[in-house]
C-alpha cells in the first residue's frame, strides 16, 4: 500500500472538528526530515455529508488521507479495498491513493497502539482493563488481541455499551468481560489499563491509583498529563500517552503514503511535543 514519492504530492487530515489536529505538524515534520520538499499536508473540516464529494475529486497529486471522527466508518463505502486490520474494527483512518487511482483503506491506530506499548516495554500481558466503550475502545481491544493472552475487563456505563464490547470481543477473538463504571477503581490493579474516555472522565479515579501500579495507556494528549496519568507517574507506574499513539500511527501513515521506510519517528515526536508545549 504505497504511493510513489514524486514531486508535488498532497495529503491531508479530514474530520469535524479538525482545528485541534496535530497530524499536519507530524506529517510535515516527516516530509522535512525525508527531504520531500514538494509534499504538502493540510487539514480540512469535512463531515459525512461532504466526504463523498471530497473523495471523488482526489486527483493524481494526492498521495493519501488521514481520517478522524466522524469519518472512519463513513469512508469505507467510498474505497476500492480495505485491509484486514481496518475490517476487523470497521474503521479506516488511513487512505492511500495508488498510481492507478485506486483508494486503499487501512487502520494504523491498532498497530500504532501495539508499537507504543512495545516502546514502553509492554510486549505481552496476561490480562488487561479498558476504561470506556467508544470507537477507540474497539481499537484498543484489537490491539489487546495482539498482546493480551487472557481476559480483558471493560468498564462501561450502560448495558448497551457492555453488549457492544462483548460483541467486539467475539469478533476479535479475545475474551471480554464487562463491568459497571461504578467499579472502575478495580481496573487500576490490572497489569495494563487502557483509558479511552474523553477528557475529565477518569479524573475521579486518580485518588484510587494503587501504590505499585503497572502500566497505564491513556489515549488523551491534550491536556496532558491527565489527573490519572499524573498520579500514576507519581507512584512509579509506566505511562503511555496519547501522543505516543498519535506519533506511532502517523509514522505508519507516512510510510504508506510516501513509500519511505522507516519514517522519522523521533523528528515527528519532537515536533508534536513542541506543538503541544506551545498551546
Amino acid at each position: 500500500m504505497r504511493a510513489r514519492a514524486t514531486d508535488a504530492r498532497r495529503a491531508a487530515v479530514l474530520g469535524k472538528p479538525i482545528a485541534h489536529s496535530l497530524s499536519p505538524v507530524l506529517h510535515r515534520a516527516a516530509y522535512e526530515e525525508l527531504g520531500l520538499t514538494d509534499w504538502s499536508y493540510d487539514r480540512f473540516e469535512i463531515d459525512e455529508a461532504a466526504l463523498p464529494g471530497f473523495v471523488s475529486e482526489l486527483g493524481p497529486e494526492w498521495a493519501g488521507l488521514s481520517l478522524t471522527m466522524p469519518l472512519k466508518r463513513a469512508v469505507i463505502p467510498l474505497l476500492d479495498e480495505i485491509s484486514e486490520t481496518a475490517a476487523s474494527v470497521e474503521a479506516v483512518n488511513t487512505v492511500v491513493r495508488t498510481e492507478d487511482g485506486r483508494l486503499l483503506g487501512d487502520n494504523t491506530d491498532i498497530p500504532g497502539m501495539v508499537a507504543a506499548l512495545r516502546e514502553h516495554g509492554v510486549e505481552q500481558v496476561d490480562s488487561a482493563a479498558i476504561l470506556g466503550a467508544g470507537a477507540t475502545a474497539s481499537s484498543a481491544l484489537a490491539a489487546l488481541a495482539r498482546v493480551c493472552t487472557g481476559e480483558v475487563v471493560a468498564y462501561v456505563r450502560s448495558e448497551a455499551r457492555a453488549t457492544e464490547m462483548r460483541q467486539w470481543g467475539e469478533r476479535l477473538d479475545i475474551e471480554v468481560r464487562t463491568a459497571d463504571w461504578a467499579d472502575a477503581e478495580r481496573a487500576l490493579h490490572a497489569p495494563l489499563v487502557i483509558a479511552t474516555t474523553p477528557a475529565g472522565t477518569t479524573d475521579a479515579l486518580a485518588g484510587a491509583v494503587p501504590e505499585r501500579p503497572a502500566t497505564l495507556f491513556d489515549v488523551l494528549y491534550d491536556p496532558w498529563p491527565t489527573a490519572l496519568a499524573a498520579r500514576w507517574s507519581m507512584f512509579g507506574g509506566a505511562v503511555v500517552s496519547g501522543l505516543d499513539l498519535l506519533v506511532h500511527q502517523a509514522v505508519l501513515q507516512v510510510e504508506q503514503m510516501t513509500g519511505r521506510v522507516p519514517a522519522p519517528l523521533e523528528a515527528m515526536r519532537k515536533a508534536g511535543e513542541r506543538a503541544l508545549a506551545n498551546r
